[in-house]
This record gives structure tokens, C-alpha cells and sequence, in this order.
């Protein structure tokens, strides 16, 4: 099987939804997927693009009665500064940041499952933006980290081609599906903004950037 094919279980896995669902948004033409005899098998290109449009939009993002404010799941110290040039060790380093924080209680399982989450699909979204997430059982509650690169990270397989530089990394609960896509959903939108995204590269300390990421919040 070719690697940027992708099965039912594999995009259920990645989307963290049931089969079941992957199945009927295939049957409903919702999602892009094609059968191969009577095996539905999905583009990982296709489904990349699928999901940054999500993203992107808004559209179709469940509706919680959560709203996303940065001061309630970011803090100064969960905001590091990155100097790696490869996806896997600045992943490593922001998750090992991320774990420090109460919500999640288990850092190697954070780790293990953000690299998982890459090595199947790409978290780069374009404009030098990545963001990394998971829900899992062993976190009580919506967290994130946030690295600011140094260096240019080029293994990311980006849609626009240009190498990572700001990194989003989200954990939630396994139970806040809802909350989760509205956080995923909140940071695509508002990373759009381009002076905001080189005001984040020009900080020199993370009070600095954690100011300009509450602002307006």
C-alpha cells in the first residue's frame, strides 16, 4: 500500500473520531475518499488539505460553550524559544515544556502520542505555523504550549513550502472534542495575522510573546 494512502482506521485515528464516522462522511461525500473495490481509502494529501480548510474557516467546528481565552490555558513559562532544525527534536522539546503543566499526567504518553500524530499527518497549516495536538485520557483539562523557532524547521512538508517557525502545541482531554476543534479552529484564525506572527518571531523574552498573544484576547 502506498504511504499516502490512507484507511479508515488510519483517519479515524488522526482525526480522533470513530470509524463509524469516517465511514458515514465517506458515504455522505463529506470528506474526500474514493473505494477501491468496496474498501473506502483516502488521499493523505487530500485529507491534509480537507482538514486546514476546516481549520482555517471554521467551518463545520462543533460549537462550545467554552470560549477560548489564552490566559486560561497559557502561561509565560509554557512559552519556549526553539533551536532545532528537525520536526522530531523540536516536538520533544515543546512536549517536555508542555508536560511540566498540572493538566497533563503523563509527559512520555504526550510525547509519544505528538510524534504518532506527526509521522501520520503533517500539523504544519502554512505561513510557518504548526500546530501539534492531541486528546488523551491521562490529560484533565485544555493546554497548550507554545515554541518560537530560532531556526528554520524544514521537515515539516508544509502546503506553502515555507519552513516552520511558530509552534502550537495543544493537549486536551479525551471528552472535550468540542472544545478541542474550537481551540484548533481559534489559533488558525487568529495566526492569519501577519503582524502578529512577526511580532511572535521579533520577542526576545516569553513575557514578550505571551503579552502580544493576550492582547485583544
Amino acid at each position: 500500500m502506498d504511504d499516502d494512502i490512507l484507511t479508515i482506521e488510519e483517519v479515524a485515528k488522526y482525526l480522533r473520531v470513530s470509524e463509524r464516522t469516517v465511514y458515514d462522511w465517506a458515504q455522505k461525500g463529506e470528506i474526500p475518499s474514493g473505494k477501491i473495490g468496496t474498501v473506502w481509502r483516502f488521499k493523505k494529501s487530500d485529507i491534509e488539505k480537507w482538514v486546514n480548510e476546516r481549520l482555517s474557516s471554521g467551518n463545520k467546528t462543533p460549537s462550545s460553550g467554552n470560549r477560548i481565552q489564552i490566559k486560561n490555558i497559557l502561561s509565560p513559562d509554557r512559552i519556549v524559544f526553539l533551536n532545532h532544525s528537525t520536526k522530531h527534536d523540536a516536538l520533544l522539546e515543546l512536549a517536555k515544556n508542555l508536560s511540566t503543566a498540572p493538566q497533563i499526567k503523563h509527559g512520555e504518553e504526550l510525547a509519544s502520542e505528538i510524534l504518532k500524530r506527526e509521522e501520520l499527518m503533517s500539523t504544519a497549516i502554512g505561513r510557518s505555523i504548526a500546530i501539534p495536538h492531541v486528546r488523551l485520557t491521562s490529560v484533565t483539562d485544555l493546554v497548550m504550549a507554545v515554541g518560537i523557532s530560532k531556526v528554520d524547521i524544514i521537515d515539516f512538508q508544509t502546503i506553502d513550502d515555507a519552513p516552520v517557525r511558530l509552534l502550537f502545541m495543544i493537549a486536551a482531554a479525551y471528552n472535550q472534542h468540542a472544545y478541542y476543534l474550537q481551540a484548533l479552529s481559534f489559533f488558525s484564525s487568529k495566526l492569519k495575522n501577519a503582524d502578529l506572527r512577526s511580532g511572535l518571531l521579533a520577542v526576545k523574552t516569553s513575557q514578550e510573546a505571551y503579552e502580544l498573544l493576550i492582547k485583544e484576547d
